[in-house]
């Protein structure tokens, strides 16, 4: 009995596409188990089938205001904050995901760009200058922006921008930002807005609210959903320069457009909850062993895991000890021996063959 390669060629994709369904099955089954998880647990449980009803009621009736504990516990602290901490964590990994194919290099996170630096700057400006609320987010996103825009001038030769002077130019913006901060941290009061500045820049979702999420949220779904679109270019953009435009491509525009769109992303996660480091570099690298190199893929399953990630680790941040502990300092205890092992595992696996 024979087979045709017609028929092998059907079945492994079918094969294929069978694995990447449960894949992501497997990714939704995990967002929606950390989410659970997080409206339920805390210093005040409570019950997953109350938090539904809460949940449902207060969909439902929008303009009621919640009246007892458990309804402003849930619908007012811990449902923003989770929403909050998804989005960012989605875009964040989406962003890293979308820098990694551009640059052709797994190790690179949107940090490399000097953007979170200079929001960073604009942050600890706006504490030092006694600024709060939505002019503080407003500051930290226009310095967001405007040290992309320093990378873009400086790594602009002759007209032309290559990837080397771009990735340079990011660490030289995002040296000077981070100057800047330390500048003000000198200067700045150890009574009042010293500790307001250093415990803002560790990162943390305790002061989210609806308010944030409707601030946050515009830019960075439309961070999301640009480089989503982007997705198939992204894989051109993976090849070689030659061979990317050879494929119709415009690289340097393209490019500028992603980074652009991670500079939105990045600048509005900032603007709300400080640095958040390591979501960006691990999270899209650990998809990328699991579900291939492909962008059509990996930048969904970024978004998913990023996001179910960056819950959990909010989740651990509150519930681990009585006091919150820093989002920045649990994404590098937990992402860097992750990332380390993630690392070894690859180069072995490459070695192997």
């Amino acid at each position: 009995m024979t087979v045709s390669q017609d028929g092998l060629a059907t079945g492994r994709s079918e094969w294929r596409w069978t694995m990447t369904a449960m894949l992501f099955a497997l990714f939704f089954a995990l967002l929606l188990l950390s989410l659970a998880v997080s409206v339920t647990v805390g210093r005040f449980a409570v019950p997953i089938d109350r938090t539904l009803v809460i949940i449902g009621n207060s969909l439902l009736n929008p303009t009621a205001m919640p009246e007892t504990m458990d309804e402003r516990i849930v619908w007012l602290v811990r449902v923003p904050r989770v929403i909050l901490a998804g989005i960012c964590g989605a875009g964040l990994a989406i962003s890293g995901a979308a820098l990694q194919g551009v640059f052709r290099n797994p190790l690179v996170s949107p940090q490399v760009l000097g953007i979170s630096q200079g929001a960073a700057f604009g942050g600890a400006l706006a504490i030092s200058l006694g600024i709060w609320g939505f002019p503080l987010l407003v500051l930290v996103f226009l310095l967001g922006l405007a040290a992309l825009a320093m990378v873009g001038a400086i790594a602009r030769i002759d007209g032309r921008t290559q990837i080397v002077t771009v990735i340079l130019s990011g660490m030289v913006v995002g040296a000077l930002f981070s100057a800047f901060v330390s500048l003000l941290q000198y200067f700045a009061d150890p009574n009042s807005s010293l500790p307001a500045i250093v415990y803002w820049l560790l990162g943390s979702f305790a002061t989210a609210t609806w308010e944030r999420v409707l601030i946050a949220a515009p830019g960075i779904a439309i961070g999301i959903v640009v480089l989503w679109a982007l997705r198939f270019r992204l894989n051109v953009l993976s090849l070689d320069e030659a061979e990317a435009r050879s494929l119709g491509a415009r690289p340097d525009l393209e490019r500028w457009l992603i980074f652009a769109m991670v500079s939105l992303v990045v600048g509005a996660q900032v603007a709300v909850s400080g640095i958040v480091g390591w979501i960006g570099l691990v999270i899209p690298h650990a998809c990328r062993l699991i579900i291939g190199h492909d962008h059509r893929k990996l930048m969904p399953a970024s978004a998913i895991l990023g996001a179910a990630y960056l819950v959990a680790i909010d989740t651990l941040a509150r519930t681990l000890t009585s006091a919150e502990i820093p989002l920045g300092v649990l994404t590098a205890i937990v992402g860097a021996p992750v990332f380390a092992l993630l690392l070894r595992q690859h180069y072995s696996e490459k070695g192997a063959r």
